[in-house]
């Protein structure tokens, strides 16, 4: 087992035979969930694209995981007063 996947959801989800898209999602906000608070979820979420995605570049988890790269990458929006005072 990982250890950005201690739970195994990951790799349970890269062993389930046609999963969709919308399963895989759900696996992962699952996995994302059970991240600590402080923790490098960029780092954890490359981690496991690079140990998973190689073998399987086809799959829906790896495009899911793509995407949660992508995001965790894009600015983060302020709102609130943070938003209308400069920094």
């Amino acid at each position: 087992m990982m250890v950005d996947d201690p739970r195994g959801l990951i790799l349970e989800s890269y062993r389930i035979e046609g999963i969709t898209e919308g399963q895989c999602r759900s696996i992962f906000l699952d996995w994302a969930l059970g991240i600590q608070l402080g923790e490098d979820m960029v780092a954890k979420i490359q981690s496991l694209l690079d140990h998973y995605g190689p073998d399987n570049p086809d799959h829906p988890m790896t495009g899911v995981l793509r995407e949660g790269l992508a995001k965790g990458q894009e600015p983060k929006r302020r709102g609130g007063r943070s938003a209308r005072v400069p920094s």
